[in-house]
């Protein structure tokens, strides 16, 4: 008789945070282990996109990719700044937009943070094969075009 793997019985949006976890954990532990030890939540998302990113990101984007109110993407991105991490500048098409972009302090904290990212890609490489962890990749692209899609269907109403 077989036993039914642990995660039969969770709904998908449990399993995407027990999952998460991985992820959060090894970033903050190598974080921390490096000096890096002040990001605020959320933050290690805006440095780990912005990292991403050539030339900074306007502001604007940045809330709306983070899905907080104004004030609390602001307060993070004070935050930022004033520990380092982030700077802000006038965006050079247009000057009444803000953009923000790593200082040399949040590209190192990125690179910490890419390393730990990649050691968790690769135990999971290791446990399902690269086959799998494709498969699970376009699937969850596929979960975030849904809730994309929802989105704009929710602006289209307004």
């Amino acid at each position: 008789m077989s036993e039914t793997p642990w995660f039969e019985g969770l709904v998908m949006p449990a399993l995407l945070r027990h999952a998460r976890t991985a992820y959060g954990q090894a970033m903050r532990g190598a974080l921390e282990a490096a000096g890096f030890d002040d990001i605020p939540k959320n933050g290690l998302y805006v440095i780990g996109g912005l990292a991403l990113g050539a030339g900074g990101v306007p502001l604007g984007q940045l809330i709306r990719e983070l899905r907080i109110s104004k004030q609390a993407a602001g307060q993070l991105v004070d935050a930022l700044v004033l520990r380092g991490y982030l700077e802000r500048a006038a965006d050079a098409q247009d000057r009444r937009k803000l953009t923000v972009k790593l200082t040399p302090r949040g590209e190192a904290a990125a690179a910490v943070q890419a390393a730990a990212r990649a050691e968790i890609d690769a135990r999971l490489v290791a446990s399902v094969g690269a086959e799998d962890v494709s498969r699970t990749r376009r699937t969850l692209a596929a979960l975030a075009d849904i809730g994309r899609s929802g989105d704009d269907e929710a602006a289209a109403a307004h």
